[in-house]
């Protein structure tokens, strides 16, 4: 195996949150989370009333990324009544180590992120970027999120702007019971490969 077929992803527990922050604060260290931040955001992670995903990724043992999503109320049109999806999500973030980039882990996060909108039954995700951060807007594009705004200063203490991007229907991206093409199934969803939780 190569790449990131050698990595699983498994829910993020609370026990993981430590090795989780120091990856955070090494990749982002003028913007990092805080302990208490990943904590809060993981009591709203299980059960039935749950409105997060966060996965972690690790590899022999080691922690080489983590992503997480938030779900709420309807899309941003406001329209309920339907048996459609209707609800939001919020890519809140992803993370890969440095010594993983370039694998395809980064993809298999976010596929593991639109599976759960889907489940979640979001009409929309929608996600900020670092405007610097062009290797990740690569990738979101890569699914079909498209570039709505600008939110100036948004990642602070470097007064760095944010990209808004949305995708409608992350279902159509990635479908949660098979990551396959229909039109062509040995062709990945995106180009994607290796979208199966534990690679």
């Amino acid at each position: 195996m190569t790449g990131s077929e050698k990595v699983a992803l498994r829910e993020m527990r609370w026990w993981d949150i430590e090795r989780v922050f120091q990856l955070e604060r090494e990749l982002f260290p003028e913007d990092a989370w805080s302990r208490g931040m990943f904590w809060s955001e993981l009591a709203h992670a299980r059960g039935p009333a749950a409105t997060r995903r966060y996965v972690v990724a690790e590899e022999d043992g080691r922690l080489v990324g983590y992503a997480g999503l938030t779900s709420a109320g309807t899309a941003a049109d406001g329209e309920v009544g339907t048996d459609e999806a209707t609800g939001v999500a919020d890519v809140q973030t992803i993370a890969v180590s440095r010594g993983h980039w370039g694998t395809g882990l980064g993809s298999r996060l976010l596929t593991e992120l639109l599976r759960a909108a889907t489940a979640f039954e979001c009409a929309e995700v929608l996600l900020e970027c670092r405007i610097d951060n062009v290797r990740a807007q690569k990738l979101y594009e890569r699914f079909g999120f498209e570039t709505i705004g600008v939110r100036k200063g948004y990642y602070q203490p470097g007064n760095v702007d944010a990209l808004v991007m949305r995708l409608t229907d992350p279902s159509t991206s990635v479908d949660p019971a098979n990551p396959q093409d229909p039109a062509n199934p040995a062709t990945p969803v995106n180009g994607v490969e290796g979208t199966e939780t534990h690679g």
